[in-house]
């Protein structure tokens, strides 16, 4: 399938198109699905601190990782129970999921990471 460049980011297209192809996958498996958000559920916002604040002290160590920021990242839009917030936090999700997968992809062409 052929789609029109619509991303400027590097890696936005093909991050689009393998998300694209997997959705498709999905619906033509499970079909459209509907299901409560299951967020902000007891000890969410905690687990979202802590993820956040284990993130900030790697960082301050200069130990950064894809799995810490991704791993805040998903405990934030577990704590959120406002759907316009949680829609803002999945967003983020998925920016850190195309930027991790954009890392792995030049690791694999022997670009620097």
């Amino acid at each position: 399938m052929s789609y029109p460049t619509l991303f400027t980011a590097p890696g936005m297209r093909q991050f689009a198109e393998d998300i694209d192809r997997e959705r498709q996958a999905q619906l033509a498996k499970w079909g459209d699905q509907r299901h409560p958000d299951g967020t902000g559920l007891p000890g969410d916002v905690q687990r979202a601190d802590s993820a956040r604040e284990v993130c900030q002290a790697m960082a301050s160590r200069e130990e950064t990782t894809w799995r810490g920021i991704l791993a805040e990242e998903v405990a934030e839009a577990f704590a959120e129970s406002d759907p316009t917030l949680l829609r803002d936090e999945l967003v983020q999700v998925a920016a850190v999921c195309a930027a991790w997968i954009g890392d792995i992809d030049r690791r694999e062409q022997g670009g620097a990471s």
